[in-house]
């Protein structure tokens, strides 16, 4: 079990910072307890680098990265890696530009332990969607491009539940990384079954009662539902402290937590065609193009 305190960095690539804010919306427990209490007994998590959290701005704050230890801290990415330069920087250091791919395979590199947070750094995501102009990928893709073999966890979603985020970071310290993974390369606590297994529609999909339209109270496959071919534990776990989750509240599932969003996931409201379904994770271009 890990002891002391655990730096986070928490680096923003291609996305919306939208798992930032989910992140934020930690309930149990809140964000600001994750950080000030003791995560484990013995073990306090300290957010060392986070760019829209952190007080700190300017070359002043980049010289966290230099501080940090090499090999004993997590990286966590939120966003897809651009191959383009000078789509996404961090900021400057002697006048000279920091391009976030620069920043992120210096701290992969040194990381003990690389999260990719949210589909976008997980699978490529939004950002990787056609036609991408600024060549975002997923960080698994940059990492094997350039030989790094930091141990790396997905934690996907669009964005992520915070439970998930907090779960994966407890897992791994309290283990000593010793993690059960899919093969996609997620906690299997969280994404090892269907949504469509624990679905409360579902006895409506098992008799053929589907809806015609979202907000109507029978299973939502004929809309779009991406359920039968999405692995999380929404339909358990729920949002907004228990609250609700999609389906409950009316929508179908856009299939959020895989490779197959947002490209092969769309139209959102329109059906998956039969002969889809069980070739769908077959034909998903896990981690973005050029093109």
């Amino acid at each position: 079990m890990a002891s002391g305190e655990v730096n986070i960095v928490w680096l923003q690539a291609g996305g919306c910072t939208g798992c930032s804010v989910s992140f934020l919306n930690a309930i149990h427990p809140s964000a600001p307890d994750l950080l000030i209490e003791q995560f484990l007994p013995g073990t306090h998590l300290s957010l060392s680098y986070h760019p829209t959290l952190m007080a700190g701005q300017g070359e002043g704050a980049l010289q966290v990265f230099d501080q940090l230890p090499d090999g004993d801290f997590v990286l966590a990415l939120e966003g897809s890696i651009p191959r383009k330069e000078h789509f996404c920087t961090i900021g400057e250091v002697n006048g000279r530009e920091i391009t976030v791919t620069e920043k992120f395979l210096d701290l992969a590199d040194r990381a003990s332990l690389m999260l990719g947070v949210g589909t976008c750094a997980a699978f490529g995501g939004i950002p990787a969607g056609c036609p991408n102009p600024g060549g975002y990928r997923a960080a698994g893709v940059v990492m094997e491009e350039n030989g790094i073999e930091t141990p790396l966890v997905h934690v996907p979603g669009c964005p992520p539940h915070p439970d998930w985020i907090n779960t994966t970071i407890l897992e791994y310290l309290s283990t000593g990384g010793d993690v059960a993974l899919d093969p996609l390369g997620r906690p299997e606590i969280i994404y090892g079954q269907l949504i469509h297994e624990n679905c409360q529609r579902r006895p409506y999909f098992d008799e053929g009662k589907f809806a015609e339209k979202p907000g109507d109270p029978e299973c939502l496959h004929k809309v779009g539902c991406k359920g039968p071919i999405t692995y999380a534990d929404c339909p358990l776990r729920e949002w907004n402290d228990g609250l609700n989750w999609c389906v409950k509240a009316g929508g179908p599932c856009q299939g959020c937590t895989q490779p197959e969003f947002i490209e092969e996931a769309t139209p959102i409201y329109q059906e998956l065609a039969e002969d889809r379904l069980p070739k769908i994770g077959e034909q998903a271009k896990v981690g973005g193009t050029d093109e």
